[in-house]
């Protein structure tokens, strides 16, 4: 499955105009509470001109498809939010409180619809519905003792009491939403921030209108609303740029714990202070505020024994990766063999090596248990002594690995790396014939540390060098590490996710270049994972592959994508999805016959649907793919070769490939070579003598996308066009672009 890439990271320093309106809404403030002008006209300007801003931001990103109604919506709330302070001082004292109730009222339900609609929302598990609703019961209360002992003596207005406990429990979701998502989803995180400080902005105003407190007091009320505008539109900017949602990290217990003490024990010292004394119901609130904290504690501790005992496994399976299993073996009669050094010499000498360099090598497609192997590793280990410096050891750790420790820096080890690497994939002769071996060698400094972790880097280096094919050195570095650790949870987290229900897909519109007429999609794979966050189809697959879980995957997406595409035939529109395959799902014998039930099944038209497999993997399995791309066309599928490099090889498939389109890359649009036509004019006119349809995708800019239609291609996708998104924004093209039958 294809990856989309960002363009860039929306993360910045806030740009000019946001500096520029709050520092007015300050001198407002300023100007207000030293008499300068009317302190209601005043809170009108200073919030006026932050919505204002807001608004406009948020208008743009009304036009951009992923947020097309999310940005309204959040337009509508923000203008709502500002409208309502702005008419206060044209209002006759009597109707300002039910004007502030008014505006309170409609910008609640505008803004919960706008941040249920922001894009990555994941399902949550069990447990984190758990301590979510443990969360949101611990800040709730504490809000809600504050506003009870700082509210005035004496009976509560009724709109005074709504606004309360009302502010109390919204502001209590949002916030602990806001830090639920602030390192998975940090544009939805500000979003919902600042939601919650428009909206705590509006309730602060309804209780000072309700107490007719001084028309200074409501200067309180500017930077809660100015803030919480700004920082809804920068939040609906960054979410709307197609942020990539990062993994959830360990839930920090700060402030979930200690805000809600903190809020109590605040709000009690100021009313002991002011007031003296608590009445039985305040004491009661103050009291229920611990029971949550309680069982906060209580998950967060099992939290952490849960993260002890997977970094316990994690560390058990890396440490089986280099630990003793396979024992150094004397070798009777092979003198190069038993003269090397063992394990525990090795781990001796590494002890308080402050400095050189430690070589795994590993010798590859050598079976030990043939007669061919001793003489084979007799001879690799006379290669190794005599390519060691004077200083160096060399040591067998077992089987076919032996280990190279180094006194030079790291760039002669790597010279030392690449010497011995030439000399160990030179062929092993014997009597009779001879054979060739590839090599990997993982490298790591030797630090001073514990000698084990030090062996355990070079091997994770090793493990990457045979990842990788082999005759190569690598390096160790903590990616790698991390690499691993990524991998390890992978495994452990995608058995299940179909029944689970945690993949998902969204779907990149393709559109005519004349016309701009959308006229398909390509459904791309998500794993919404509620413990890994997202995970796109390069780190997915291979894992599924590994798995064994690439077949039922592959249902999955045909299933899902069959059953899209039905629902938008219903409707009238005429678009064809494409959906990517791999060779390995094309090469299972019931494909073709499962393609035709899903089909049969959802009622989908044939050709609504394209198979597309990539170029570049086509090679090896080429008669298979010809075979059931042949399968397909005769149950009146449309078939694609994606990712086309127009090179000598990939000609020579195209001749054989029963195909209907042909997908290209941006790469093929540029300046002519030696004054000859761009290759995608010689694709293109290729394309047209052979009956296919041309796709350019990934085009990011206008300049490409008038190249791609120059050249005389048809259709087009990429971020110039229109982004990744989910099938109900996809739906809001059809409002602007209506579809075109191909």
């Amino acid at each position: 499955m294809p990856v989309t890439h960002l363009p860039g990271d929306p993360r910045r320093r806030p740009p000019l105009p946001e500096l520029l309106v709050s520092l007015s809404g300050a001198l407002f403030v300023l100007a207000g509470a030293v008499g300068l002008v009317p302190a209601r006209s005043a809170v009108a300007l200073g919030v006026a001109a932050g919505c204002a801003l807001a608004c406009v931001r948020l208008a743009w990103l009304a036009g951009a498809p992923l947020t097309h109604r999310v940005a309204a919506i959040l337009d509508a709330a923000v203008l709502v939010a500002g409208l309502t302070v702005a008419v206060l001082p044209l209002t006759d004292p009597p109707y300002r409180l039910p004007v502030a109730l008014g505006g309170l009222a409609l910008s609640v339900p505008l803004y919960a619809l706008a941040l249920f609609r922001l894009p990555g929302r994941a399902r949550l598990s069990g447990a984190q519905r758990l301590r979510r609703t443990v969360d949101v019961l611990g800040l709730g209360i504490s809000l809600l003792f504050a506003g009870a002992v700082l509210l005035p003596p004496g009976a509560v207005p009724p709109a005074a009491r709504v606004a309360t406990v009302g502010g109390a429990i919204g502001l209590a979701v949002l916030l602990v939403g806001a830090l639920t998502e602030r390192r998975r989803r940090p544009g939805a995180a500000r979003c919902l921030a600042g939601a919650a400080a428009t909206l705590a902005g509006l309730a602060l105003l309804v209780v000072l209108l309700a107490y007719d407190a001084p028309d200074r007091a409501t200067l309180a009320v500017v930077p809660p609303l100015l803030f919480g505008a700004l920082l809804t539109a920068a939040g609906a900017r960054r979410a709307g740029a197609g942020e990539r949602p990062a993994p959830d990290g360990p839930p920090a217990p700060w402030p979930r714990l200690t805000a809600p003490a903190g809020v109590a024990a605040l709000a009690a010292g100021h009313h002991l202070w002011a007031v003296g004394e608590f009445t039985t119901p305040t004491t009661a609130l103050g009291l229920a505020i611990i029971p949550p904290m309680v069982v906060r504690e209580v998950l967060t501790a099992a939290d952490d024994r849960r993260r002890a005992q997977r970094l316990a496994v994690h560390e058990a399976r890396l440490r089986a990766l280099v630990g003793d299993a396979r024992p150094a073996v004397p070798a009777p009669g092979g003198s190069a063999l038993t003269l090397l050094a063992d394990r525990p010499e090795l781990l001796r000498r590494l002890t308080g090596r402050a400095g050189g360099a430690l070589l795994l090598v590993d010798l590859l497609g050598l079976d030990d248990g043939t007669g061919l192997a001793e003489p084979v590793l007799v001879e690799a280990a006379r290669r190794l002594r005599a390519g060691q410096g004077p200083d160096d050891l060399v040591a067998r750790l077992g089987g076919t690995e032996f280990a190279v420790l180094t006194d030079v820096g790291p760039v002669l080890a790597y010279a030392l790396s690449t010497r011995l690497l030439a000399a160990l994939t030179e062929p092993y002769g014997w009597p009779g014939g001879s054979t060739r071996l590839r090599v990997g060698i993982g490298l790591a400094e030797t630090t001073g540390g514990d000698p084990q972790d030090v062996l355990r880097q070079a091997e994770l280096a090793r493990r990457r060098a045979v990842q990788l094919g082999g005759d190569r050195v690598e390096w160790y570095d903590a990616y790698l590490e991390e690499q691993l650790v990524r991998r390890l949870d992978l495994e452990r987290e995608l058995p299940g996710a179909v029944a689970r229900d945690e993949l998902d897909l969204v779907y990149q519109p393709v559109l005519a270049l004349a016309d701009r007429r959308l006229v398909g999609t390509e459904a791309l794979l998500r794993w919404r994972s509620p413990v890994l966050g997202t995970v796109l189809p390069d780190e997915l697959l291979p894992v599924a592959a590994d798995l064994d879980l690439l077949g039922e995957v592959g249902r999955w997406v045909l299933d899902r994508a069959c059953r899209q595409l039905a629902d938008w035939s219903a409707s009238g529109r005429e678009l064809w999805m494409a959906v990517n395959v791999t060779p390995g799902e094309l090469a299972a014998p019931d494909f073709v016959s499962r393609t035709a039930t899903a089909l049969a099944a959802y009622e989908v038209p044939p050709e609504r649907l394209v198979v597309e497999v990539a170029e570049p993997v086509v090679a090896d399995e080429l008669p298979t793919v010809v075979a059931r791309f042949a399968g397909l066309r005769s149950l009146g599928v449309r078939t694609a070769l994606d990712d086309f490099r127009a090179e000598h090889a990939s000609l020579a498939q195209l001749r054989r490939l029963p195909i209907d389109l042909l997908k290209i890359g941006p790469h093929l649009i540029g300046p002519p070579p030696d004054g000859q036509h761009p290759l995608i004019d010689v694709v293109a006119s290729l394309g047209v003598r052979l009956g296919l349809e041309v796709v350019v995708e990934g085009l990011e800019s206008d300049i490409q996308v008038a190249g791609a239609r120059r050249a005389g291609c048809r259709y087009g996708q990429g971020f110039a066009l229109a982004r990744p998104a989910t099938a109900e924004r996809v739906e809001a093209w059809f409002e602007e672009f209506p579809s075109t039958p191909r």
